[in-house]
């Protein structure tokens, strides 16, 4: 989108556009934009205008009438005032989300503009969008390569920026029927600490691996990348490495402080997943991050750079890492994670009753010692929860057990809690102080 676009005077109000009344920052909508090669434009103009031109050879020859007077000294050229900076249409949405503190913009045709705030879709007093205002705010914004994705795929992710770098946004932007929608989950810039984000005290000693595979699990919108920013950040204060992330998009962007840290993007710094994490185990990595563990090859990818002795930390949406590969690889899946992986940190995000926080991480974390090593490579599946709860004293937890935390730390309510526990007879039990014992499992 072309910011010079503008009338000199008052913009004229393209139709259908949005009027949001927000008090923001910056130019108004309504103040002339002034152009520099807008100005010299209509100083030419009115060079050409014939009645102007008339009047001056008029007033020249009244001059030579009565004698040339000196001419008057010449003058330094007046600089023209610098345009004011201008932003798109679209970051009225995006600054509205911003203002609200909410975690998630929704756009849909034949809908006003809809946030969630503290968990909850709240619809915003607007009228409803069209699909000429989707198409006017969100595709400006596209890569010639991002728009023939959406055209080819029917959806694209990317990342948006607000001004400099004041707020990043993770975007999907897709059809349905046949209409443009989109999801946007607003990252903050700053990258929080273990403390400030609730997380598991066990959480820092997954940092301090040397190799191996470290997957945290969750659903989309779990909280997943602020966790995995919050623990890369953690060793970038603390150990001069070579930090290599592989996302799609880039979320956090992080300052190099003791380590050196390289982003890639795919599509942007990078073709495909299978060429950037082929060229990742040759650029001299300590640790390596791969956004998204989506399919087999990334998996294996991972899998193959944690053989060679990295410390590589990737998230999954699956419930099984199995559900990935067909059911004749299972065993040689098994064996590699048996001898490959470190933890596995599966994650929630919970309504928080503490003022001033939104929401809040409920963690489980399963940290691979010799008795989970052998449940995993014997397929004995159903035994690794209580392993967790046997091992609690090595920084194991189960839901349940984190959950009651939350509740007497004062971050959640006994309802939350049970609302969402696997187990909420057992959970009940906890909040009674009766703990039960895990069963024989070797």
């Amino acid at each position: 989108m072309d910011d010079r676009e503008q009338n000199e005077d008052a913009p004229a109000k393209q139709p259908g556009g949005l009027d949001l009344n927000l008090e923001l920052d910056g130019p108004k909508a309504s103040e002339p934009v002034r152009d520099p090669e807008r100005l010299r434009e209509l100083a030419a103009r009115r060079h050409l205008d014939p009645r102007r031109k008339a009047a001056e050879a008029a007033r020249a020859q009244d001059e030579e009438a009565e004698g040339d007077p000196d001419p008057p000294p010449e003058a330094a050229p007046l600089p023209l005032p610098a345009a004011p900076a201008r932003e798109p249409e679209a970051n009225k949405l995006f600054r509205m989300v911003m203002k609200y503190e909410a975690s998630d913009l929704h756009l849909k045709v034949g809908h006003p503009p809809m946030m969630r705030l503290r968990g909850d879709i709240r619809r915003v007093e607007m009228r409803p969008l069209t699909q000429e205002d989707m198409e006017r705010l969100l595709l400006p914004h596209l890569s010639a390569r991002q728009k023939r994705i959406l055209d080819e795929e029917g959806g694209v992710d990317l990342s948006y920026v607000v001004g400099q770098d004041e707020c990043r946004f993770r975007v999907s932007l897709f059809r349905q029927r046949g209409k443009l929608s989109l999801v946007s989950r607003r990252v903050n810039t700053k990258i929080p600490t273990f403390d400030k984000l609730g997380l598991p005290p066990s959480i820092e000693k997954l940092c301090l691996f040397s190799e191996g595979l470290v997957i945290l699990a969750g659903v989309t919108g779990s909280g997943k990348s602020t966790t995995i920013a919050s623990m890369l950040d953690y060793l970038n204060e603390r150990e001069p490495l070579h930090i290599l992330t592989v996302e799609d998009p880039i979320e956090f962007t992080f300052v190099d402080k003791k380590s050196v840290i390289n982003q890639r993007e795919i599509g942007l710094d990078v073709m495909d997943w299978h060429k950037a994490l082929k060229d990742a185990v040759r650029q001299d990595p300590d640790v390596i991050l791969v956004g998204e563990l989506r399919d087999v090859e990334t998996f294996e990818a991972a899998i193959h750079a944690a053989e060679t002795g990295h410390l590589v930390f990737g998230t999954i949406h699956a419930n099984r890492i199995l559900d990935l590969f067909p059911p004749d690889k299972h065993t040689a899946v098994r064996q590699a994670m048996a001898n490959n992986l470190k933890a596995v940190v599966a994650q929630k995000l919970l309504k928080s009753i503490k003022p001033g926080v939104g929401r809040c991480p409920t963690n489980e974390i399963m940290i691979v010692n010799p008795i989970v090593r052998k449940l995993i490579s014997e397929g004995e599946d159903g035994k690794l929860l209580d392993a967790i709860r046997m091992c609690y004293q090595e920084g194991m937890v189960d839901f349940n057990e984190n959950l009651r935390q939350l509740v007497e730390r004062g971050d959640i309510d006994k309802a939350t809690a049970v609302e969402v526990s696997p187990n909420p007879e057992q959970l009940k039990m906890l909040f009674k102080g009766i703990k039960v014992s895990a069963p024989g499992i070797l």
